[in-house]
């Protein structure tokens, strides 16, 4: 793998401490032919250099333990004297970009443009009416039997329960933490040059911020890719609410609720600023059915 090796290169281009430690892990590793967890290197290895190998995939996880994603690029790299050779040149940032773009799918982006195309219903009305009779076949029988005020907080929670999955198993939990790790261990770099009045220092510090923000793409499209799955399930899910409230459809016996600290009102009461009763509702119960979800599953959404 041509680009496992160049990343390899750039790390230890940027900190030749970091040969010291793929040494370590390669050594460990019984040349790449096991696998690892980070509980039998952290003696000789930081976090941040532990992060650094997952953040550049030299290191790919198989379940809770990482093994040498190319170990032919690791012996090449240890063996070359002149990648040990302390540099002071900014890593390729279009790679890393394209590199951390190929962990979308084709499916992921048919998912994203399906969104897209879903939000037209907001706006459009023939649009609305297909996604909401759509809907009506799966969700149609539960309004049959539950007051419509329930069925909005049932589905609340499925979508709440259907998003908080998608978030834990496809976010990559330890790149990101690895990204949040290498953006702090640079701003107290920058701190402590700025301290020591060190030009030279600062200097190659914004050029590996410069290089970081290919690390921020990258973050950022590991946070979106379960965003775009959860849009594709939920607008569908919101539009059908928007399709019975405003349209119509919901029993003349069920047009007002009780909520609590608002009273009594109408689904299509302007209830905060512009944002309708029946909009307040939803997101009443799918923001704290998400919470009770998480806490009870044990399930973490964010990075540590």
């Amino acid at each position: 793998m041509a680009r496992t090796a160049d990343k390899i290169e750039s790390l230890i281009a940027d900190d030749s401490a970091m040969a010291d430690a793929l040494a370590v892990v390669y050594d460990r590793t019984d040349g790449g032919s096991e696998r690892i967890e980070w509980a039998e290197v952290n003696d000789d290895l930081t976090s941040g250099q532990w992060g650094r190998l997952i953040e550049k995939d030299v290191l790919e996880s198989v379940g809770d333990e990482f093994q040498i994603a190319d170990p032919d690029a690791v012996e090449t790299a240890l063996n070359d004297d002149s990648s040990a050779t302390v540099s002071t040149s900014t890593p390729d940032i279009g790679d890393d970009a394209d590199t951390e773009g190929s962990s979308w799918t084709t499916w992921d982006k048919l998912a994203a443009v399906g969104a897209g195309g879903l939000f037209l219903g907001y706006s459009q009305q023939p649009v609305r009416n297909v996604v909401g009779s759509a809907v009506e076949v799966f969700i149609g029988p539960i309004d049959q039997v539950l007051p419509f005020y329930v069925v909005v907080l049932v589905v609340a929670l499925l979508t709440g329960l259907f998003s908080t999955l998608l978030q834990a198993n496809l976010m990559n939990m330890d790149k990101m933490s690895a990204y949040q790790e290498r953006m702090k261990a640079i701003q107290e770099k920058r701190k402590e040059a700025q301290e020591r009045g060190d030009d030279e220092a600062l200097e190659q510090i914004r050029e590996e911020q410069m290089d970081a923000m290919g690390d921020q793409l990258g973050m950022f499209k590991e946070q979106f890719r379960p965003m775009v799955w959860t849009m594709f399930v939920t607008i569908p899910v919101f539009l059908w609410i928007y399709w019975m409230v405003l349209d119509g459809h919901v029993a003349a016996s069920e047009t007002q609720i009780v909520a609590p600290l608002i009273g009594e009102a109408t689904w299509t009461a302007k209830v905060l600023g512009p944002m309708q009763m029946w909009i307040i509702w939803y997101f009443l119960c799918s923001m704290s059915l998400t919470q009770l979800i998480r806490k009870s599953l044990n399930i973490q959404t964010t990075p540590t």
